[in-house]
Formats: structure tokens, C-alpha cells, sequence
């Protein structure tokens, strides 16, 4: 497995070495200095941008070794007043269960769809409060701003700590690091990647999903868009017909969904 940390360490002791070698007994190319600092580059960013990698730091991205047919549905970025309610219409016709990481700007707007999410039976995440699209640039004193902020928005309405977090478009950094060790949030990422908030086509978003089944797997949707219902039923038809059972996070990992 490669680490953040790991990877420091080895290409600082290599360049060292090469510094070394170069100094004392043969020049070195300037190319091969180039060329391990941009392998450095390379996996930071690849690792930086794949949650599943656990590069910076430790998600749960699903259970391997899951004896049972469970599966875990996930859906990021709401609540929606348009497609959340119809979302948790449909879990509730197929008796299924999910996990919600909402951004608290929108448990703001809409605190009657968190509570309707929990009267279903289903579970709440972290999904910081503003989600924005330069959270990836975040120090950790604002990505703990973020977080407690979600918070403490989420425990005002409900009386409940949120234990989960998942990091907008699975991004993760030193600083994001750094700030779950304070925020002691249990970080949550996901092993199929729906791709449907990009992916227009409702048939070829299903048909993704599908292809990837398997015990113990965390599903990544959004209850943003007109696409997700469609998705969902055929989603949910399947898992049935094939005898899987859909579980909440905590269900599947065993990890309490609140402190």
C-alpha cells in the first residue's frame, strides 16, 4: 500500500542519495532528478484524487471480505427539495436502507427532509458545509471549520453527533488529515463510483453499477438530479432479484454512525 508519508520518505532518501552520488563520485543527469520528482507528483495527485488509495489517510471504501450479500447505498450533496423526497419514496417502497452525506448549507435550507431521512431509519454523514469546489485547497483549520459547523447544524435539529464524514469528490490532503485527527470523524469513501452526476444517460449509469456489484460494496449516488430515480429503481429491482440486502454504513462496517 502506498502512503503520503511513505512516499516522502523514500523520495527524500533517494534524492539524497543521487545529491550524494553526484557530489562524491559520478555526475547524475539532471533528468533523473526531474524525472523522480515528477513520479512524486504523479502519485501524490493520483492518490490525492483516489479516496480508495487511503494515501493521506484510512476511509472505509467497502468490505472485502463481507460474507453476506449487503450492499451499502450512499448518496452525497443533498438534501434536495426536488429528488430527496422522492429518493427516500422509493427506498421505502423496496424496504431499503441508505446513508446520506448531506452539506450542511443545505440541512439549512431544508431540516425537515434530515429529519424525514432519519425517521425512515436511515443514517446521516458529514459532507462539510459549503462543499466547495476549492475545498481540495482547504488549510485544516477550515476544514475543521467546515466540519464542526455541519455539526453542530445537524445535533441543533436532531440531537446527533455525526461519527461519518466523506470528503467532497473524495479528495483528500495532508490538511484534511490533519483535521479528522482533531474532528475524529471516521472517513467513509466508496468502491463503485456511479459517475451520475456526469454520465447522462440513465441506462448507462445502471449499466455501470451493475457490471461492479459485489458483497460488501459501497455504491456512490447523488439525490441531486432527475436521473437518480430511474437509476435507483432498476438498482433496486436488481439487488432484490439477486438477493442482496441493502444496509446502512453502519450496518456494513460496524463503525457507530454517531458519537
Amino acid at each position: 500500500m502506498i502512503f503520503f508519508k511513505n512516499t516522502n520518505y523514500t523520495v527524500v532518501v533517494l534524492l539524497i542519495s543521487l545529491f550524494i552520488c553526484d557530489f562524491y563520485f559520478t555526475p547524475i543527469p539532471a533528468g533523473i532528478f526531474l524525472f523522480l520528482i515528477a513520479c512524486w507528483f504523479l502519485i501524490t495527485t493520483l492518490g490525492s484524487f483516489n479516496i480508495k488509495w487511503n494515501y493521506h489517510l484510512k476511509a472505509f471504501n467497502g468490505h472485502k471480505n463481507n460474507a453476506k450479500k449487503q450492499i451499502a447505498l450512499t448518496f452525497d450533496d443533498g438534501p434536495n427539495e426536488k429528488f430527496t423526497q422522492q429518493v427516500l419514496d422509493l427506498l421505502k417502497k423496496h424496504q431499503a436502507t441508505a446513508t446520506f452525506f448531506c452539506i450542511g448549507k443545505n440541512i439549512e435550507k431544508h431540516p425537515e427532509l434530515v429529519k424525514s431521512i432519519l425517521k425512515d431509519g436511515h443514517v446521516i454523514g458529514n459532507h462539510t458545509y459549503s462543499h466547495s469546489n476549492f475545498f481540495g485547497f482547504y488549510n485544516a483549520k477550515k476544514v475543521i471549520i467546515e466540519l464542526e459547523k455541519t455539526n453542530a447544524l445537524v445535533k441543533s435539529q436532531t440531537h446527533k453527533e455525526l461519527n461519518y464524514f466523506r470528503p467532497p469528490f473524495g479528495v483528500t490532503n495532508p490538511a484534511i488529515s490533519k483535521a479528522i485527527k482533531h474532528t475524529k470523524h471516521t472517513v467513509f469513501g466508496w468502491n463503485i463510483r456511479s459517475y451520475d452526476t456526469v454520465l447522462k444517460d440513465d441506462k448507462k449509469i445502471t449499466s455501470r453499477i451493475l457490471k461492479r456489484i459485489s458483497p460488501g460494496a459501497i455504491i456512490l449516488l447523488h439525490d441531486t438530479h432527475d436521473r437518480i430515480i430511474p437509476v435507483l429503481e432498476q438498482l433496486l429491482i436488481f439487488l432484490q432479484e439477486n438477493n442482496y440486502q441493502t444496509v446502512s454504513l453502519e450496518t456494513l462496517s460496524d463503525i457507530k454512525a454517531y458519537a
